[in-house]
């Protein structure tokens, strides 16, 4: 059998390897200590900054020293964990062309804001790179002082009405140690005082709708100040009023789905209707949630709980049965409260129409109420001349035709015998 010789190398032979195999050392000072020194030459001239910056993108490489830059960039110096600039020894490794070093006034933010808008449509690719960068920033924002975190809020917000961050980078606020003193919500108002004066309110509100962001504002609160009267004095005081409406709009809707969960939980172990009207009371008085907004829910969680008949003529003895059951929950929130009951009869004939098995029973259900004084007299006139929904209209008008004219024949006779007296 043939054995392959192996061909003869010369001692000291040195073997070459292709450049693109090569890989430079990773060096984040060195990296830093180039981009120290051309920014320093630029010093305040931010024309100066950024051709150095696009100059300096084709000599050093961007991709590898991005989180490195946008510190340089940020803070003056490498981040280390804290929020501090790292040093070596006596070695000044700090810039002053940074935005920690920046007037704290708008528009010179806004001509470091360039620097960074420049750059990134210079080297696309630092734009994802820079997202990340925010998320650990805003993380170390304690370890920065007063005057630089209002610098890195208003940046922020110029970020975010530019796209270049989106808002949900604002989550990262809500960590302990950060919520605890209230330096998140500082943060956070700051940042929403220089959205609303770039972009207005209206800007601002949408993003947080958008971003899923309206439903965890009390979270940015110190745990021991967490109550709606704080946070509409806090931000009411920043002329933030319509952030206050979308929190409690916020916290509204939360309150009613708890409402609703609680209503069905009740109904189904046969709660007393007086503990079940307690209950509502409890957590309509604490949210602030109408009547009528009440009496809506009240009836969409009732009628959830019926497993209806096919046989359309079962159904309307089988709804007016269930529905006898709960005139006095209903009549606890419409008594007194001619909305509340306009309101819970639009819902019943926007249920009907919606259910076709019960189109025809909208007339019986509002006799039911009528005898059992959940909807007056007056309410249902109203509805009938001017309160109704379009939705099945004439028919539901000719339904009650009968109806009405006895009340309005029994109004007259009323009023006849009234001018007889």
């Amino acid at each position: 059998m043939n054995q392959k010789t192996e061909k003869p190398v010369l001692s000291g032979q040195r073997i070459k390897t292709r450049k693109r195999d090569e890989k430079e050392k990773y060096d984040p000072a060195g990296f830093r200590d180039y981009i120290l020194a051309g920014l320093n030459a630029a010093g305040t001239d931010l024309e100066a900054v950024s051709k150095f910056l696009d100059i300096a993108g084709g000599k050093v490489d961007y991709r590898r020293y991005g989180e490195a830059l946008f510190d340089i960039l940020i803070a003056g110096g490498l981040l280390v964990p804290g929020g501090s600039i790292a040093q070596e020894g006596d070695k000044l490794c700090k810039t002053t062309a940074c935005i920690f070093e920046a007037q704290e006034d708008i528009q010179s933010l806004k001509n470091f804001e360039q620097v960074f808008i420049k750059l990134m449509r210079r080297y696309k690719y630092l734009e994802k790179m820079f997202d990340e960068e925010m998320k650990k920033v805003l993380i170390f924002i304690k370890g920065f002082n007063e005057s630089e975190r209002i610098k890195l809020a208003r940046m922020t917000a110029l970020w975010i009405c530019n796209g270049a961050v989106p808002p949900t980078v604002l989550q990262v606020l809500i960590n302990e140690h950060l919520i605890k003193d209230g330096i998140a919500l500082d943060f956070l108002i700051e940042v929403f005082v220089t959205w609303k004066q770039e972009k207005g309110l209206g800007s601002v509100t949408t993003a947080l709708k958008r971003g899923g962001l309206e439903g965890r504002l009390m979270e940015f609160v110190p745990p021991n100040k967490r109550s709606d009267e704080y946070f509409r004095t806090v931000f009411e005081e920043k002329g933030l009023a319509d952030i206050v409406k979308l929190h409690m709009a916020q916290a509204s809707q939360e309150a009613k789905k708890e409402l609703q969960e609680q209503l069905e939980e009740q109904i189904s172990e046969g709660a007393s209707i007086k503990d079940i009207v307690a209950d509502i009371r409890e957590i309509a008085n604490k949210h602030c949630i109408p009547d009528q907004e009440l009496i809506v829910l009240i009836w969409s969680t009732v009628m959830s709980q019926v497993e209806w008949n096919k046989k359309e003529e079962l159904v309307a003895e089988q709804a007016l049965k269930h529905l006898k059951q709960f005139t006095p929950l209903f009549a606890a929130f419409t008594d007194t409260a001619p909305r509340a009951e306009l309101a819970l009869m639009l819902k019943v004939q926007e249920f009907c129409y919606e259910n076709m098995n019960l189109m025809r029973v909208f007339q019986k259900i509002i006799l039911l109420f009528y005898k059992t004084d959940v909807i007056s007299e007056e309410v249902i006139l109203k509805w009938y001349k001017e309160g109704n929904s379009n939705k099945g209209k004439i028919m539901f008008l000719e339904q009650m035709k009968k109806f009405i004219e006895w009340l309005q024949s029994a109004e007259e006779e009323s009023e006849s015998g009234e001018e007889e007296d």
